[in-house]
């Protein structure tokens, strides 16, 4: 599949963000990108949308770092990574507000399905509490942001993470997974049926997947009172992904007695990112800013 015909493809992208994410998809900051596993061998050309899985890390300038980290999650429908208007736009955002800032580059369809982007998301996790220091990051302050699909991985992370393996040869797979808070920007949640989309379980799990699979990773029903505190954000006519994704996991954070706090706007096309264009729903980035206050994360 090439990478024009996934975008055409996707049916959780608005046709606006289809033209933006055509335009803009190649436009990305000069920035360090490292794999997530030294050693991979090179991706074959017909796998390069979706066998490849990487960091890019932005980092704030010292004098304005808080110390707080997000690892950023892009949509795309586990079918391809929207990795501008999702990832590197809002990498710059936190750069500006001194938090630093890491966009993953997770396997996909139509070459790996589960587990391989939650594989990703727990390495990535754990590779930047490792590097914390270097990065200079408070490795208890380090949380998960996604959007749309991205947003199911950001909040699979947050309810399928482990502490680590202490017997693993590699160091960095001895270290906690967990992160330490959730923002979830129009998530896909639940993989069952009225609510879910359909086309993100399918290039997730397949088109007729393990009634187990299902299960585990309808993220509503799999929230404990040790999920992390989550920010939610979502559009009342989101098109693509119905709100009552965000609406699900919020009422199973609130009855796990887990911190939350959800916006819900009455209008917006699904996919927006940050919104920045339109002066209602480009408030939102500043609802979050004042959420990570309150937590004192930054």
């Amino acid at each position: 599949m090439t990478k024009d015909n996934a975008y055409l493809m996707c049916k959780e992208a608005s046709m606006a963000t289809i033209l933006e994410i055509k335009h803009l998809a190649d436009e990305e900051m000069q920035t360090e990108v490292i794999p997530l596993r030294s050693g991979d061998p090179s991706v074959p050309a017909e796998e390069q949308d979706g066998g490849a899985s990487s960091l890019a890390i932005f980092l704030p300038d010292a004098q304005a770092a808080t110390g707080a980290a997000v690892l950023v999650c892009p949509g795309g429908g586990y079918g391809f990574i929207a990795n501008n208007h999702e990832g590197v736009q809002v990498a710059q955002w936190f750069n500006e507000r001194g938090v630093a800032a890491f966009v993953l580059r997770y396997r996909h369809a139509p070459y790996h399905r589960h587990p391989a982007p939650l594989e990703d998301a727990q390495r990535a996790m754990r590779i930047i509490r490792a590097r914390a220091a270097e990065w200079r990051v408070d490795p208890g302050r380090i949380g998960v942001m996604g959007f749309s699909a991205g947003g199911h991985l950001a909040a699979t992370l947050g309810t399928h993470y482990d502490a680590g393996d202490r017997t693993a040869a590699d160091p960095v797979e001895r270290i906690s997974c967990r992160p330490d808070f959730l923002i979830l920007c129009y998530p896909v949640i639940t993989t069952y049926p009225p609510y879910a989309h359909i086309g993100s379980r399918d290039n997730l799990l397949g088109e007729n997947p393990d009634p187990t699979l299902i299960e585990l990773l309808a993220n509503e029903r799999q929230v404990t009172a040790d999920t992390p505190p989550a920010f939610l954000f979502h559009t009342d006519n989101d098109a693509g992904v119905p709100p009552e994704n965000s609406v699900m996991f919020y009422l199973a954070l609130k009855k796990a007695g887990v911190p939350a706090e959800m916006h819900i706007y009455a209008d917006g096309p699904h996919g927006m990112g940050l919104g920045l264009y339109d002066p209602v729903i480009g408030t939102w980035p500043e609802r979050l800013a004042d959420w990570l206050r309150v937590r004192k994360i930054i």
